[in-house]
C-alpha cells in the first residue's frame, strides 16, 4: 500500500519561508504526477502545487511566483519550497498523486504537516 509522510511544516512570520519534504513508499512513485495539497480549517482541500513524472509543474494563481515543487525519483520524495509566505497559506499540507483533472490519485492520506504563518 502507498503510504505518504509529510514533514517541514512550522510556525514562520508573514514573508518568511519554509521547505516542505513528502517521504513516499512503493516504487510507483515515478510513473504519475505528484502534488501539494492544503486543507485550511473550515475549507476544502486544495491542490497548490503538482509536478508530472517528466517535471512539468503546474500552480494556482494563489501561489505561482512564491511556490516552487520539486521530485527526485530514485529518493521516492517530493518537495515544497514555499517563499513570501502569507497568513493565508496556513493549513495542513498533504501530499498525493495527481489525476489528469487536478483531483487526488489515490483515496488514503498521510497524517499532513502544519504550517502556520503569523506575526
Amino acid at each position: 500500500q502507498v503510504q505518504f509522510v509529510e514533514s517541514g511544516g512550522g510556525l514562520v512570520q508573514p514573508g518568511g519561508s519554509l521547505t516542505l519534504s513528502c517521504a513516499h513508499s512503493g516504487s510507483i512513485f515515478s510513473r504519475y504526477a505528484m502534488g501539494w495539497y492544503r486543507q485550511a480549517p473550515g475549507k476544502q482541500r486544495e491542490l497548490v502545487a503538482s509536478i508530472s513524472s517528466l517535471g512539468r509543474t503546474n500552480y494556482p494563481d494563489s501561489v505561482k511566483g512564491r511556490f516552487s515543487i520539486s521530485r527526485d525519483n530514485l529518493k521516492n520524495t517530493i518537495s515544497l519550497k514555499m517563499n513570501s509566505l502569507k497568513p493565508e497559506d496556513t493549513a495542513v499540507y498533504f501530499c498525493n498523486g495527481v489525476t489528469s483533472s487536478g483531483t487526488p490519485l489515490w483515496n488514503f492520506w498521510g497524517q499532513g504537516t502544519q504550517v502556520t504563518v503569523s506575526s
